[in-house]
């Protein structure tokens, strides 16, 4: 076990959530401080605001990693006795780095866009608004006879072979490997410059591309030689869709008992609703943050009501006329990601061998009462 750097551990979470996942001009990535320090200690937020910033100096954090970006829009200048001035001086006088992932992590499989359909209790729920086609790569690699198992089951742990609901799936095939070990080798097989036969398998095995280089290493890792003999091919084949929103089905119900569940399931004390509360809901459709541009997407893809946040008085309308039932429970219900990454990364961490403590903000964010 070892303690990371900042570096390390962003490495770790973009192969989770992927910076390619995000839609054009999202500010995304490290936004200040810096990651070339270790990180023993890091918080996962929703917001970077005065409050969380006190709680990371409190707790001796070194790396917060939120899910809306501190700076939004482009900073024309940096003045310390403006609020956001102010926050920026604190954050960097305790050398806190903060790291934003906003719409990749909606995006990301396991990320907001799943852990709001998971609380919702949504069954076979799929991408609402499809953004992103993940393109996927043949990975072949020839091991000796006596380590193929080894390999293969090196490669499917690592998230290559996933087909559909399939997963280490692969394909072998015997033949002979052969080489002449230069000087100051070490061969696992034959002696320095002497021709060398050996029973090989060739393995093959699909790869989504961002995985790539995390199986190539894991892969290397796990091999005999030292010098491994691996291909690596573009494929035509379509990969995993990705994008915004999910939809599902849920246990019939009426709109008002499902708006019971939500306010339950996401620990709000109320919610909006648009449409008749006696309404029979099967297909729920869900979007974290803002999704009043997507709700024809729910429509059209029959569901029953469209649960997202910030919903505008003429969505409503519009939607209301597209017979289509609404619940905005509000645009801080995205604090699902805070238990939910802490939960994902720390197991990454612990996989890995980093010692690295994670766990989510405890401040409240939400800057509305109900009264």
């Amino acid at each position: 076990m070892k303690i990371p750097n900042g570096h390390e551990v962003i490495q770790l979470f973009e192969q989770f959530s992927p910076k390619g996942l995000a839609m054009e001009g999202d500010k995304i990535g490290l936004q200040i401080g810096r990651l070339n320090k270790k990180v023993e200690r890091i918080m996962i937020a929703l917001d970077v605001l005065e409050n969380v910033i006190d709680e990371a100096i409190e707790k001796n954090v070194q790396l917060i990693i939120a899910h809306h970006p501190i700076i939004y829009r482009p900073l024309k200048n940096l003045l310390t006795d403006t609020v956001q001035g102010k926050m920026i001086e604190k954050i960097l006088k305790h050398d806190i780095a903060v790291y934003a992932a906003h719409t990749n992590l909606d995006v990301a499989k396991g990320g907001v866009n799943d852990l709001l359909a998971n609380a919702l209790g949504l069954e076979d729920a799929e991408v609402l608004v499809p953004t992103f086609d993940t393109k996927l790569k043949k990975l072949v690699v020839f091991v000796p006879a006596s380590h193929a198992e080894v390999i293969r089951k090196v490669l499917g742990n690592a998230g290559a072979g996933f087909i559909g609901n399939y997963s280490h799936c692969s394909f072998s095939a015997n033949g002979t490997g052969r080489f002449v070990p230069g000087e100051n080798t070490n061969p696992f097989v034959g002696e320095a410059g002497r021709l060398e036969e050996v029973e090989e398998v060739r393995i093959e095995t699909i790869v989504p591309e961002p995985l790539l280089k995390k199986t190539i290493t894991a892969m290397i890792k796990a091999h005999p030689y030292e010098e491994v003999a691996y291909d690596v091919y573009p494929l035509e084949n379509k990969g995993e869709v990705l994008g915004l929103g999910r939809i599902g089905k849920v246990h019939e119900m009426t709109l008002g008992e499902f708006a019971e569940k939500v306010k339950l399931a996401l620990e709000v004390s109320t919610v909006r609703v648009v449409g008749d509360l006696s309404t029979k809901i099967k297909k729920v459709a869900v979007l974290g943050g803002d999704g009043n541009k997507y709700f024809m997407n729910a429509k059209f893809q029959g569901a029953d009501v469209y649960v997202t946040g910030d919903i505008y008085y003429h969505t409503a309308h519009d939607a209301a006329m597209q017979g289509l039932n609404m619940i905005d429970p509000g645009h801080n219900v995205e604090k699902v990601m805070k238990k939910g990454l802490t939960a994902t990364l720390q197991k990454m961490c612990q996989e890995t061998g980093y010692t690295v403590e994670i766990f989510p903000s405890e401040v409240n964010t939400d800057p509305f009462q109900f009264v």
